[in-house]
Order: C-alpha cells, then sequence, then structure tokens
C-alpha cells in the first residue's frame, strides 16, 4: 500500500513574549507605562518563553487509512492539521504529502465571505486543480448534501455557523481530495448531519482516499478510524488500532482530571469568573468520591470572583459527557429560569434528585457566562464515578450495557 503521508521530525515553536511577567497587557497599557519608564530611565525588555505546540512529531500513514488524532486542548491536534494543511509552516522536520489535500480546519476556512455559496463552491473545485467541468458535475450532489438550496444564491457571510459547517464539509468531501482533513468544527452542526459526516468520510476512506479526523468524541473516532494517535503537550504518545489508542487516552484523562481546576491554563473567558475546584456531595449533605444511582446528588461548583465583586446576570453550565466522550446532557440554570444577579458567594449547588445516570465513569464540562459574555470554560473539567443504586425503588439494579441514562415510566395493560 502506498504511502498518502510522512512526517519526520515535526517541530513547530512559537516564542510568547511576557511584559513584567504578566501574561496579557493592553496596548494603552504598554503605551503609558512606556513613556512613564521612559522619563524614570527604568525601560526593561519583555521577557521570552518558547512553547512547542509540536515536539518532533513523526509518523506515516497508509493511502486509504482512516486516522483519528486525539488528545486534550493544547496537545497540538489542531497545529498538527494546519501544518499538513501548509496553512502553518512548520520550525523544522519534513513533511511528504502525495495527493490533493482538502480540509476543513474551522468555521470561515477557505471561503471567501464576500461570494456566494455557488461561487464558493467553484473556487474551492478551483483550488483542488479541478476544471469546471468537473465541478459542474459534483455540483447538485454537493447541494443536496449540503441542504443550502434555498440559500445557494446569498454570500456565506449571512449563513449561521451550521449553514456554513454544511456546506464546507460538503465541497471538501465531494470534490474528490486524495486526502481529507476534518477537525472538531463538525461539533457545530447536529447530530443527523454529523451522522452523514461519518458516512460520507467512510465512503471517501472505502474509496482509496486518506482521512485523518481530529475530535474529542471518542465513540465517532471508534466508528469511522481504524488507527489513531494520541498527542499531549505537542508530543506522540501512542499509535496504532483505534480501540488501543483510546484506551490509552481515557486512562491518561482519568488520572489528568483530579488537577485542582485553579491550575488549570486550558481555558477561555475574560475570567469575570474562574471555576476553582468541584465538590461532589450526597443526599445527606456529605463530601463523597462516587454519586449514587437513584439519589439524590448534588455537585458543588468552587469558583472566584474578579476583585471579589459582586456578579450580575451569571448563567453556569455543566456538560456530562460518558467514558467515550459522547454528551449525555447539559444542565443551565438558563433553561431552569433561575437567573443569578449581585451574586457574592463564591459557590453554586447543582441538585439532581434521583440521579438517572446509570453505574460507570462520567467526565464533565464546565462553562459560565456574565452578562452574556464568556467568563470560563474548561473542557476535561473533571470526572466522577456513579454507583449501580435502586432507581426505580423496586429491588432490582437497572441491566448493565443499555445506555447511560434511565428514565421513569410505567406499563398499562389495554
Amino acid at each position: 500500500m502506498a504511502v498518502a503521508i510522512r512526517v519526520e521530525n515535526l517541530t513547530k515553536k512559537y516564542i510568547l513574549r511576557h511584559e513584567g511577567g504578566q501574561k496579557y497587557v493592553a496596548l494603552r497599557d504598554v503605551l503609558t507605562g512606556s513613556v512613564k519608564k521612559a522619563i524614570k530611565g527604568e525601560i526593561t525588555l519583555p521577557s521570552k518563553e518558547e512553547f512547542y505546540a509540536l515536539n518532533n512529531v513523526s509518523f506515516e500513514l497508509q493511502q486509504g487509512e482512516r486516522v483519528g488524532i486525539i488528545g486534550r486542548n493544547g496537545a497540538g491536534k489542531s497545529t498538527l492539521l494546519k501544518v499538513l494543511s501548509r496553512i502553518t509552516e512548520p520550525t523544522s522536520g519534513r513533511i511528504s504529502i502525495k495527493g490533493r489535500v482538502a480540509s476543513l480546519l474551522e468555521v470561515g476556512t477557505g471561503f471567501h465571505p464576500e461570494l456566494t455559496g455557488r461561487e464558493n463552491i467553484f473556487l474551492n473545485g478551483s483550488i483542488l486543480g479541478m476544471s469546471k467541468r468537473e465541478i459542474q458535475s459534483k455540483f447538485d450532489e454537493i447541494v443536496a448534501f449540503a441542504e443550502v438550496e434555498r440559500f445557494l444564491d446569498t454570500p456565506v457571510k449571512r449563513y449561521s455557523s451550521g449553514m456554513y459547517v454544511r456546506l464546507a464539509f460538503a465541497v471538501a468531501a465531494h470534490l474528490e481530495p486524495e486526502i481529507l482533513i476534518v477537525d472538531e468544527v463538525l461539533a457545530v452542526g447536529d447530530s443527523e448531519f454529523q451522522k452523514k459526516c461519518l458516512g460520507k468520510m467512510q465512503d471517501v476512506s472505502s474509496s482509496g482516499r486518506t482521512v485523518l479526523f481530529v475530535s474529542h468524541n471518542m465513540a465517532a473516532i471508534q466508528n469511522l478510524c481504524d488507527k489513531a494517535i494520541f498527542l499531549k503537550k505537542g508530543e506522540v504518545q501512542t499509535i496504532g488500532g483505534a480501540e488501543e489508542v483510546i484506551s490509552t487516552y481515557l486512562k491518561s484523562t482519568a488520572e489528568v482530571q483530579t488537577i485542582d481546576l485553579a491550575d488549570r491554563k486550558d481555558r477561555s473567558g475574560n475570567g469575570l469568573i474562574r471555576f476553582q475546584s468541584v465538590e461532589l456531595i450526597d443526599e445527606n449533605g456529605n463530601a463523597v468520591q462516587s454519586l449514587h444511582c437513584g439519589k439524590k446528588a448534588i455537585i458543588r461548583i468552587h469558583f472566584d470572583r474578579k476583585e471579589n465583586a459582586a456578579v450580575n446576570n451569571l448563567h453556569v453550565a455543566i456538560g456530562i459527557d460518558n467514558d467515550m466522550g459522547q454528551r449525555i446532557t447539559q444542565m443551565n440554570n438558563e433553561v431552569t429560569d433561575q437567573i443569578f444577579n449581585n451574586v457574592r458567594s463564591n459557590s453554586i449547588d447543582l441538585i439532581v434528585d434521583d440521579l438517572p445516570l446509570k453505574h460507570g465513569l462520567y467526565s464533565f464540562v464546565l462553562y459560565s457566562t456574565v452578562n452574556n459574555e464568556i467568563s470560563d470554560w474548561i473542557q476535561n473539567a473533571g470526572s466522577f464515578h456513579v454507583e449501580s443504586g435502586d432507581f426505580y425503588h423496586t429491588g432490582k439494579l437497572p441491566p448493565e450495557g443499555q445506555g447511560n441514562v434511565l428514565i421513569k415510566y410505567s406499563f398499562q395493560l389495554k
């Protein structure tokens, strides 16, 4: 089998500059501070720090392989795809690619916002080296797959993010590239469209073309990919069969998730509040290591307020995933119409009566907004175990292997 991609000792280094030990400094502060220091004769040069997004990465992929790239946020997954797509230049190392590459890395990549959907289809085809006739032969198929026929002659800058992704994926997958590279951007689409995309990527690889797929959804990786690469801090940890690599990754994340949230760097938001830690509380008010199915459960989220100020219009959400990274549910106080204003507390309780989760390991995402602006957002914020319990209060435990969530129900004979 022919080699589609060969990567040898690939390194991507960035230089981070820090002013006076501060990571982020506003332009006005730089200007006014420099003037003051110049008057006092105290000008100092900013410190520099080397950051390796990728460090000595090497691997080889065969033509027709479906390869998943997995790892936590900041592991270097997206940087690797950008280098392979020739969007970013490597610092050192060598890449050999055989065939045309179509990439879908983030919403907006590859489309001209002022052009219509129709015009962007032809533009992307031309970039891939296809003739007008070849693009026309695929045109109807692309439009049908993307489900954007009504908006075909509308500038794509007016598309919703979902429409944008549908059309971008349809173009990338249908214009017959030898190598298809897809980032987590598919998470923007709805579940039905994600299924269509996974099916299409399987079709692409079965026709002898290579697929690289980045996702936090381990079930999607497992279903689509026969091979996987696990990246951690810019370095390759494991390469091998998808199931084996996923197992290694899940064990490593369970270890990492014991880190105090106050020390987490892979977070985003303006910092008006910052999550510090999470406690599990049982029905008796005791801190516990695991929760019980069918019992009252409290997830207590501790946070700091910037300069200890009162916070208004606070929304907090927690998304719960199963051990394969599939989102099971999301809970937030906006849906329950519990809007918190003049918040002076430093913790909030999420209370679940009759916990409907079956026995197993679950991970969670924490997300907050203040006045509709993201304040703190941490992926893979932690994990917890749920022990088996008498959810139906019948003395019988629910059967294993039948999904993660339990529903209260009854039968009636008519």
